[in-house]
């Protein structure tokens, strides 16, 4: 458990800068009332910490140390080499991806906090009489910071709305924590309107984030060796089911529209978290997303600070694009899947291009960059800008292409809606997209795959369709996995991670299909106690109710 101030100092604080004409009669050592608290706060109060909830989803869901490192690096999707000074952190990003981490680890901690507040401070706004549709957008946002709870650390601190403060929060884990979500998500659904937009907490998000509970539900009890019970993939075909016929999702014609400027029109988004172009209050800061990855002189409009030349993926997973493992990518347009990116993202329907003002083109960098005049890109010693697969064995550069190892990944084209020409920084438009519809499609046809009688012809026509769609060859078949490869481009594993790759799901997946602990590029070994998280030392300092996980 982490230690947060007592709320109503927040409140108090709140109180005494935005209560106007409220008098506060209040002496040294009292305490407010949630009525008294309320009412300083005015008509709008709950609202206010119903926003603050919302708010506080941005810093897990964006910063590259959260969710995308724990789900990402740790997995085969991504990996962050120390390249000279760079990305060193007494090594705290290689751990991640060589699954040698301890419990003292900072990103470890950092995400356990950051999921934790948007728990409690969630958990609040049922402490001040909210209306139903308030009480229920606030425990749908509960509800997603305890599933990455659980999946991440296996087991959640809850408090009740009243609970003393001064006693630890209860701590539910195994299936008793899955059941917790299931029963909250389940409760409010009737309760959430179904006007609220793809920023706020609507009935498909729940019912999304319901199949991710049930079909991840046998490998939450136990990692090891996952069991999938019938009932729960028919819950997760009947939910995935309902979504697909309102019909009122479909995909979009450029895969990367998802996740552009602009995104808020996109008709794959379920729920997304708010970002304004130039507007810094409540940003969640996107641009991490593609600085994090880019190199220094990426763009010129911003060299030498154009990224800060971390994140990459490995080649393995770029070469899974192409079913015969030969993926290629050239400046030139591509007539592959277009999730690998290659493509030119110019000017279109009011949104400026990335390619068009920076030369960057979203996907997977790989090879020779170029700006947006087509001039090749130099790095910072003068040698080509040309992005090469392998990295050291031991992810530590030191030879002459030091700033140029790993394939690049830009999921989220920059945001050149600033007509300076230059890319908004900490400040872009682009919403992250945190439940996508392309996502209950694949869940949907991996349930009909694992249930009691699997319908291998139905969830063969929701992944051709997908590919489709995505300018991919149709298949005549796809089983779920092959033990003996995690990087098989055959399998829906490797589908899953064409559609969803950096997006918060890969060690999920791997868990679900029997792979984590499978040996990958620069992950010599590996242990069955890395299946789930340490309890940061720092919470179970915290919390006595929390429990230390098996080998830590």
């Amino acid at each position: 458990m982490i230690k947060y101030k007592n709320y109503k100092i927040g409140l108090l604080l709140l109180l005494i800068a935005g209560a106007g004409c409220t008098k506060l009669n209040e002496n040294l050592n009292s305490s407010f009332t949630n009525q008294q608290a309320a009412a300083g706060l005015g008509a709008n109060g709950t609202k206010l910490l119903l926003q603050a909830a919302y708010t506080d989803l941005g810093t897990p869901v964006t910063t590259q140390s959260d969710l995308m490192n724990l789900e990402g690096n740790s997995a085969d999707e991504s990996l962050v080499p120390t390249r000279g000074g760079d990305w060193d952190d007494n090594g705290v990003w290689r751990v991640i991806h060589n699954h040698t981490w301890d419990a003292n680890n900072a990103n470890i901690l950092g995400t356990f906090n950051d999921l934790n507040k948007l728990n409690f401070d969630a958990t609040n706004v049922l402490q001040f009489g909210p209306t139903l549709e308030q009480a229920a957008e606030a425990r749908f946002l509960r509800a997603y910071a305890l599933y990455y709870l659980l999946d991440i650390y296996g087991q959640f601190p809850v408090r009740n709305p009243g609970d003393n403060l001064l006693n630890a929060p209860k701590v539910y884990s195994g299936d008793s924590a899955t059941l917790f979500i299931i029963n909250e998500l389940t409760t409010i659904l009737p309760n959430l309107s179904s006007t609220n937009t793809m920023s706020q907490a609507n009935p498909d998000a729940a019912k999304t984030l319901l199949m991710k509970c049930y079909l991840n539900r046998g490998a939450f009890a136990n990692r090891a060796a996952p069991q999938f019970a019938d009932a729960d993939m028919q819950q997760v075909i009947q939910l995935g089911n309902s979504i697909i016929n309102e019909g009122k999702y479909s995909y979009m014609a450029n895969y990367f529209d998802n996740f552009a400027v602009g995104n808020s029109a996109s008709t794959e988004g379920i729920y997304a978290y708010q970002n304004t172009s130039g507007v810094g209050a409540n940003n969640s800061g996107p641009d991490t997303r593609w600085m994090m990855t880019l190199h220094y002189n990426s763009f010129d409009g911003e060299a030498p600070n154009a990224g800060w030349n971390g994140f990459s993926t490995i080649a393995d997973v770029y070469n899974s694009f192409s079913l015969n493992g030969t993926a290629t990518q050239t400046p030139a347009d591509t007539l592959l899947d277009q999730r690998i990116g290659g493509r030119a993202y110019n000017d279109h329907n009011g949104i400026r291009g990335s390619t068009q003002w920076s030369g960057i083109r979203p996907g997977f960098l790989i090879g020779q960059q170029y700006d947006q005049n087509g001039v090749a890109l130099k790095d910072r010693k003068g040698n080509p800008l040309a992005f090469d697969p392998t990295i050291a064995a031991n992810m530590i550069e030191q030879g002459s292409n030091l700033e140029v190892t790993g394939i690049r990944v830009v999921k989220y084209p920059p945001d050149f809606s600033n007509t300076s020409g230059a890319y908004y920084e900490s400040n872009s438009g682009n919403w992250m997209m945190v439940l996508r519809y392309a996502d209950v499609v694949l869940m949907t046809a991996e349930a009909l795959m694992r249930e009691g009688t699997p319908d291998n012809a139905t969830a063969l026509m929701l992944i051709n369709g997908l590919r489709t769609a995505r300018g991919a060859a149709t298949v005549t078949s796809m089983p779920l996995v092959n033990t003996s490869n995690v990087e098989d481009p055959t399998t829906l594993l490797a589908e899953r991670e064409r559609e969803t790759y950096w997006e918060n799901s890969r060690r999920t997946d791997l868990i679900r299909f029997g792979m984590f602990t499978a040996l990958w590029a620069y992950k010599p070994s590996d242990d069955p106690h890395y299946l789930v998280y340490p309890i940061p030392t720092q919470a179970l300092a915290s919390n006595p109710n929390l429990k230390q996980n098996p080998g830590y």
